[in-house]
């Protein structure tokens, strides 16, 4: 049974809720309703009573709970005795990374991090394919999209808006589109993952979602060439606001058609087991976070983004 199995189910008794605890222990609720599950199969008991609306300790579950506390209390005591050891920031950091992500973004923050802690390595894993944990020998990944595996560990960075994007000379050129209808006039940029275009690209203007299918005669599987594409004025693109942050503070690329925005992702940071949370890995999403926060803030003051993006 581990420790933070026990941490969340102290935090589940204290608020009453599956998701609030979950919160507060910066994991998914899903991640939180399968360590539930493992420590009442180990105990083979319910500890708490579920209904609809509400939750409660069982009888078993207010028994335990003492016990739990205590147990909690000294496993901590124990590793602060041994912080000092621990806590150092050491090792190798093998990190799986997307391609426009990883070496534009990411890459220059874990230079700064190896400049820092000199017994800190880095060995990254550049591809805008899905990552594989043990096929790649990666302990962990920052990638778009929160994992559907329950058995994964994430970490919310940040929310993601996506852009359409190009250049002013593009648009001098071709003109601005207003509405998803009028895409068909235009060039479109895609990212193609194994045989898949992502030629269909979907927006929104808050009450009812446009699907359009855009032409285009560039695709690839290299996001960075996608976004270069872009910037050479090759046509429209639809780009993470984190990858193309650069290229819009600096004005070679504008956003187009803000009044129907393409779907927000998020930005995470994933680990296949607990033993990957090393405090190195740690470190690395404290920094991106804080980094993050400030790109979306110098979107905001530019007026590419709404401050809503900060919101969790």
């Amino acid at each position: 049974m581990l420790v933070e199995d026990l941490k969340l189910i102290l935090k589940v008794a204290e608020f009453r809720s599956i998701t609030t605890a979950a919160a507060k222990l910066d994991m998914r609720a899903a991640t939180a309703s399968a360590a539930i599950k493992r420590v009442e199969a180990a105990l083979g008991a319910e500890l708490f009573v579920r209904t609809t609306r509400h939750l409660r300790l069982s009888t078993a579950g207010e028994r335990f709970l003492p016990q739990c506390q205590q147990a909690v209390l000294m496993l901590e005591q124990a590793t602060l005795a041994l912080k000092g050891e621990h806590d150092e920031i050491e090792g190798e950091l093998r990190v799986a990374l997307s391609s426009d992500l990883g070496r534009n973004i990411i890459i220059p923050w874990l230079d700064e991090l190896l400049d820092e802690y000199p017994k800190l390595s880095m060995r990254p894993h550049i591809s805008d394919s899905n990552v594989d944990f043990y096929r790649d020998s990666v302990d962990f990944a920052l990638r778009y999209g929160s994992p559907s595996d329950s058995n994964l560990y994430g970490f919310k960075i940040c929310n993601v808006p996506r852009l359409l994007c190009a250049t002013p000379e593009y648009i001098a050129e071709h003109g601005t589109p207003t509405h998803p209808d009028e895409l068909n006039q235009h060039q479109g940029l895609f990212y193609q993952l194994q045989d898949i275009i992502n030629n269909v690209w979907e927006f929104t203007d808050g009450t009812e979602r446009f699907k359009v299918k855009m032409q285009g005669r560039r695709a690839s599987n290299d996001g960075d060439l996608v976004r270069r594409w872009c910037v050479a004025g090759k046509g429209l693109a639809v780009k993470s606001c984190i990858d193309i942050s650069d290229d819009l503070l600096s004005g070679r690329v504008v956003p187009v058609m803000q009044n129907y925005p393409h779907l927000c992702a998020e930005l995470w940071l994933i680990c296949p087991s607990r033993q990957s949370i090393t405090p190195a890995v740690r470190l690395v999403r404290d920094i991106c976070r804080e980094k993050t926060k400030a790109i979306l803030n110098q979107l905001i003051e530019k007026g590419i983004l709404d401050k809503r993006v900060l919101d969790n």
